[in-house]
């Protein structure tokens, strides 16, 4: 089969034909109906973010499939299964696990990094994945590009269980990108009255106006701080979520939330992620900062119900796709900024 596998930081990564994978017991084979590429496969192959990733793995982890095998011992799964998982595969047995939180686990294996992942024609789930109950099954309607989204989705879902929107809320986002969209319409299913998007890119800002922006802004040619003053009375936003990992916007967002405001650092900031902050503004008017960080197999599950039922508009956020023979190709259309999700589908 092919796979775009990594040969090492900022070293091209290579589309090379490497053995098909077998389903051994436990284990399930699946024909990749499609992988969506995300930021951090493009900071991989900088060599931005190299820490755990092995030499040769396959890359992607934004993957849905359909099952080709099932492995001895392996049950409720069969051959034509739309199915996706969670990309981290957690211990269960570590402090984290126990807690409730194996996202954040302390001996996590992911797709990917150390799991071959979803680039590729075929794509082994381990038997550590199935016997934790990760691969999770979708109905046959859902598109399998869209159910790849799924990933990006949970993600999002963890990030808002810490950050919360309320009914009634005002919520900003910084950032109009594939992120941002998702949890533009996450805040909006959780009851927010109003969603303000901040982004200088005007297709994207028209995007987020159709997904249901109650006001779009361009932050360079408008005063984001006093359209948010007037839209709360003078007060600030409820929740602003950092969806642009740029270091000097975490203050934008410090400024433009109320007195006991929320503040979500979603994303990851460049380089080693350090940013001065105005610490007075958090001690002062008692904002409440959380960060975000992969997400675990309950809210993979929600983000797949999300999708099935179609409350998220995951085609919209679909913009461009390539062929799994033009996967180099699809990885620097991402580096580009232009559109907003990029699709790989074996070709």
């Amino acid at each position: 089969m092919r796979a775009f596998t990594y040969r090492g930081p900022g070293v091209p990564a290579e589309l090379t034909e490497v053995p098909t994978p077998t389903a051994g017991p436990g284990e399930v084979l699946t024909r990749v109906g499609a992988n969506t590429v995300c930021g951090t496969d493009l900071r991989i192959l900088r060599g931005e973010k190299s820490k755990g990733v092995e030499l040769g793995v396959v890359l992607g982890h934004e993957v849905a499939g359909y099952v080709e095998a099932v492995g001895e011992g392996v049950t409720g799964f069969e051959v034509g299964d739309l199915v996706s998982m969670p990309p981290s595969v957690c211990c269960g047995v570590c402090g984290p696990c126990r807690r409730g939180t194996e996202h954040l686990c302390d001996d996590v294996h992911l797709v990917g990094y150390d799991i071959n992942g979803g680039l590729a024609d075929y794509w082994l789930i381990p038997r550590t994945a199935i016997d934790r109950g990760q691969l999770i099954k979708a109905s046959g309607h859902v598109d399998a590009a869209q159910l790849a989204l799924a990933e990006p989705i949970s993600c999002c879902l963890s990030g808002l269980d810490n950050y919360r929107v309320e009914v009634g809320d005002l919520v900003v986002i910084i950032g109009a990108g594939p992120i941002g969209l998702i949890h533009l319409q996450l805040a909006r299913i959780a009851g927010a009255r109003a969603v303000v998007v901040s982004d200088p890119s005007e297709t994207r800002r028209a995007t987020a106006a159709a997904l249901g922006a109650g006001v779009t802004v361009d932050p360079t040619a408008e005063d984001l701080p006093a359209i948010v003053r007037d839209m709360s009375g003078g007060e600030g936003a409820d929740v602003a979520v950092l969806c642009i990992g740029v270091p000097q916007l975490l203050n934008d967002c410090l400024n433009l939330v109320r007195k006991r405001g929320r503040v979500s650092i979603f994303a990851g900031l460049a380089g080693e992620g350090w940013s001065n902050i105005a610490a007075n503004l958090i001690h002062y008017r008692e904002i409440t900062v959380v960060g975000a960080s992969n997400s675990g197999r309950e809210n993979f599950v929600r983000a797949v119900r999300l999708i099935e039922s179609g409350a998220i508009d995951t085609a919209s956020l679909i913009t461009h796709t390539f062929p799994l023979s033009r996967a180099t190709e699809a990885i620097e259309f991402v580096a580009s900024g232009e559109g907003i999700k990029v699709a790989v589908i074996p070709d």
